[in-house]
């Protein structure tokens, strides 16, 4: 669910989960990899599989234990599956946003889940009005659905694909590919098949697996190991993947001149103990840690991270400085976890309801606070403050990324220029803001190298456009706007 009382939490990108099975009960199968992304979103949740005739879909809004239990997973059949779990990030927070979208066509049922935002999306919308296709939500993910519900060339202008796949699904998805800007990933359901598709600057992760009997898909390898799968590869950016009885065929969508993915994975949204290209997520934040530590050194007697996002950076940190790294605040894992929201003065207290200091650890000590990002400043003030209070003589913050200066449209809640602290403010207003005796950050080039330093990837292979201000797909000017919503979805598609 979304947790609206806490404001400066970034909000996670939207997780996938796909599996071929037969004889396997894949909508089991689907919760428990719905289970391990459930940190990349909160809002809803939702199921459909499929037995080779007919669809079923069960979604609703919570958690994925809040929405799935005993009965309604069970009348869910079939040997494939597809599963999502949602934070809005083009769309308002309703039932009818939730995914995965699910419609009948002439070819069976078509089911989609998405991971991503399009950044033309209203020209997309408006080309789906004018054909009179109707639209009963508000998310880019629906007109995905119902493009991909149509023959290809009703997008191509009549034209049909110079090396045909052989696979009409194929098809129409390299026609959504060829007009479709921004970031998707998807997991797509049909009659006979589940199709995993990256976009061709591959901005946000996707990944294959095996299972005995089958083969899965996931937005990150840690619902692979969940689900007792072994990871094969990452789904390459522009590629189409199909999983059906015939295992694992792959087909170009739309081709990749180079790759971007969002380097924000590695600072905070992804699992610890997940893998992208090659290296494992903890090890990259410890370098970070490291960098940092080299970059922003400070005279203090321990280190302390932010649980839980923030602890591999502050091992590192500790690791390079030779500073004892220790626990200084302990945090409530079941906050955010309830439908009750608080009440206006508990709201206000958020960042207590979500952690408390360990005075045992902090008394008259010097501490560096290590932080994975700051992008509204909301909560870094609040937790200073717990730090002074559990007893710290000196609170110094050192953030494990560079300054979040520009708003995200490729399908990450970072805030527009208005909000983000570092947009508006300089390192020291900022610390001045937050209270902090000392205030740096890591460097672009620092976090570059530390990302980068077991990888030979070309520069520029990450997207850091949240840093930089460098999108690497073309930004519409409407969508930098503060009531860009209300442009997007009361009727100027033209925008």
């Amino acid at each position: 669910m979304r947790t609206v009382w806490h404001a400066s939490v970034l909000q996670e990108a939207c997780g996938v989960f796909g599996v071929f099975a037969p004889g396997r009960d894949v909508a089991r199968i689907t919760f428990f990899g719905l289970y391990a992304l459930q940190h990349r979103g909160q809002e809803s949740a939702g199921i459909a599989t499929c037995d080779g005739r007919t669809a079923y879909i069960h979604k609703g809004m919570g958690l994925v234990s809040q929405v799935f239990n005993e009965e309604n997973l069970r009348p869910l059949r079939g040997h494939m599956a597809i599963g999502h779990n949602r934070y809005s990030t083009t769309g308002s927070s309703h039932i009818r946003n939730a995914q995965p979208y699910l419609i009948e066509t002439i070819h069976g049922p078509l089911g989609v889940g998405h991971n991503g935002n399009l950044t033309n999306a209203a020209q997309l919308r408006r080309l789906l009005l004018e054909r009179g296709v109707g639209l009963s939500s508000t998310s880019d993910s629906e007109v995905i659905t119902q493009m991909l519900a149509a023959p290809p060339e009703v997008w191509l202008n009549g034209h049909t694909p110079d090396t045909p796949s052989g696979d009409r699904w194929v098809e129409r998805i390299r026609a959504f590919m060829h007009l479709a800007q921004g970031a998707y990933s998807l997991v797509i359901l049909t009659r006979d098949a589940i199709y995993a598709v990256r976009d061709p600057l591959g901005l946000r992760p996707l990944c294959l697996g095996a299972l005995d009997e089958g083969h899965v898909v996931a937005s990150e390898s840690c619902a692979l190991l969940t689900v007792g799968a072994t990871f094969l590869r990452e789904v390459e950016p522009g590629e189409i993947v199909r999983l059906d009885y015939n295992g694992i065929t792959s087909f170009e969508g739309k081709p990749s001149e180079r790759r971007a993915l969002c380097i924000f994975e590695y600072v905070y949204f992804a699992r610890p103990d997940s893998r992208f290209e090659g290296q494992i997520v903890h090890e990259v934040r410890q370098r970070m840690g490291r960098q940092l530590a080299r970059e922003a050194p400070a005279d203090a007697d321990i280190v302390v991270g932010v649980p839980d996002s923030a602890t591999p950076h502050a091992i590192g940190y500790s690791l390079e400085s030779g500073i004892p790294f220790t626990e200084g605040l302990t945090k409530n894992r079941y906050i955010g976890r309830t439908f009750i929201q608080p009440d206006d003065k508990l709201r206000r207290e958020g960042v207590r309801l979500k952690y408390n200091p360990l005075p045992a650890n902090l008394e008259g000590r010097r501490v560096v606070l290590v932080d994975d990002s700051i992008v509204r400043g909301n909560t870094a003030g609040p937790l200073v403050q717990l730090l002074r209070e559990g007893g710290a003589r000196e609170v110094h913050v050192r953030v494990a990324s560079p300054p979040v200066r520009h708003p995200c449209f490729m399908g990450v809640d970072m805030a527009t220029y208005r909000e983000l602290i570092a947009a508006n403010l300089d390192v020291e207003a900022i610390r001045q803001r937050i209270g902090a005796d000392s205030l740096a950050y890591l460097s672009l080039p620092g976090l570059l190298q530390a990302v980068g330093e077991a990888l030979n990837l070309p520069e520029g292979s990450h997207c850091t456009a949240c840093f930089s201000g460098q999108y690497p797909v073309e930004v519409p000017d409407w969508l930098f706007a503060e009531d860009r919503e209300k442009l997007l979805f009361e009727g100027m598609w033209g925008v």
